[in-house]
């Protein structure tokens, strides 16, 4: 029946969420303050309905990370939720994808449902707007008295939880996309990608051959992430396509003309800047051009973003500043 009394022309469904799936398990979980601080993470993918998916923003199926702790006090709550979003959620984000990002409370209505305080990371893409990349949330004691999570304190009383939850999904992949790429496709910051140097083998000669293999496992000897392109039997132009389009962050090519004179091209993919390097420096030239590319990649951003942010002092300072 309704809260009315009415009876209802279907029955009510009430939707899990995360919350109430975790919500449920650590209340079974927490018998006593020994057992706190309780911290849970996990991946899963979330299947929802989606009126108009967009790749990577809002898709109908995507990867999900979320965290859920319990605490016995609000300060080490609201501590621990503070901690997840500075140093792990921007850290990541600076560092790793090299987008620096906005940080700080959500107002009031922005807020997750439930919480006492949401903080947001929001990162400035190449269109010039925002996208929210990642939210850690304050939960206060709302949900542990919904699913009576509780505890018996060192006096022997029973105390609710404090709880948090925070996550981030396969969003930043489309961060990555949209705050990197350009109109050649992927740019892929180093201490990111997969393969960080790619060894391109230009021509047939088994010595080329040789000499490709050699560059490559003297670039992993030197902690890179790197492969050789044998594929002599595509066109050049269609190969170094590829890995202009995948954003390899450094490729190395190596052929005839180049063995004649005892070196190799490096070629950059943030900046396209190309130049003649002794096969001898190869390796050690690599590593410092990956280095040079994050932080290159990260100056840029952090430039996009003070760009596209105005400080304002009213609503009408901020409409005149959104138009």
């Amino acid at each position: 029946t309704s809260a009315g009394g009415k009876e209802l022309a279907e029955p009510l469904v009430i939707r899990p969420t995360s919350e109430t799936l975790f919500g449920e398990a650590m209340a079974r979980w927490v018998q006593s303050y020994r057992d706190l601080p309780l911290m849970l993470n996990q991946w899963a993918n979330v299947v929802r309905w989606e009126l108009r998916p967009r790749l990577f923003l809002r898709n109908s199926e995507f990867l999900w990370q979320e965290g859920h702790t319990a605490h016995a006090t609000e300060q080490e709550a609201a501590a621990y939720a503070r901690k997840i979003h500075a140093e792990v959620y921007r850290n990541f984000f600076e560092k790793s994808l090299a987008l620096p990002v906005l940080s700080g409370l959500k107002t009031e209505r922005e807020r997750f449902a439930g919480a006492a305080h949401t903080l947001s990371c929001e990162a400035m893409m190449r269109d010039g707007k925002a996208l929210q990349v990642a939210t850690c949330h304050e939960l206060g004691q709302g949900f542990a008295r919904a699913f009576n999570m509780v505890y018996n304190d060192k006096e022997g009383k029973e105390q609710h939880c404090w709880t948090t939850s925070w996550g981030s999904s396969t969003r930043m992949l489309g961060a990555l996309v949209m705050g990197h790429g350009d109109d050649r496709g992927l740019r892929v910051p180093p201490a990111l990608a997969p393969v960080q140097a790619v060894v391109v083998q230009v021509g047939e000669a088994a010595e080329v051959a040789e000499v490709a293999q050699r560059t490559c496992d003297a670039l992993v000897a030197n902690g890179v992430r790197a492969k050789v392109d044998t594929r002599v039997d595509l066109g050049l132009g269609r190969r170094l396509t590829d890995w202009e389009l995948k954003g390899v962050p450094v490729r190395v090519e190596i052929g005839p003309r180049d063995l004649a004179s005892a070196s190799a091209t490096v070629v950059r993919r943030d900046t396209g800047g190309k130049e003649q390097c002794p096969l001898g420096d190869v390796a050690s030239r690599v590593v410092v051009e990956l280095g040079a590319s994050q932080e290159s990649l990260l100056s840029r951003s952090r430039e996009l973003l003070a760009e596209r942010t105005v400080d304002v002092k009213d609503v009408a300072e901020a409409a005149e500043a959104a138009k």
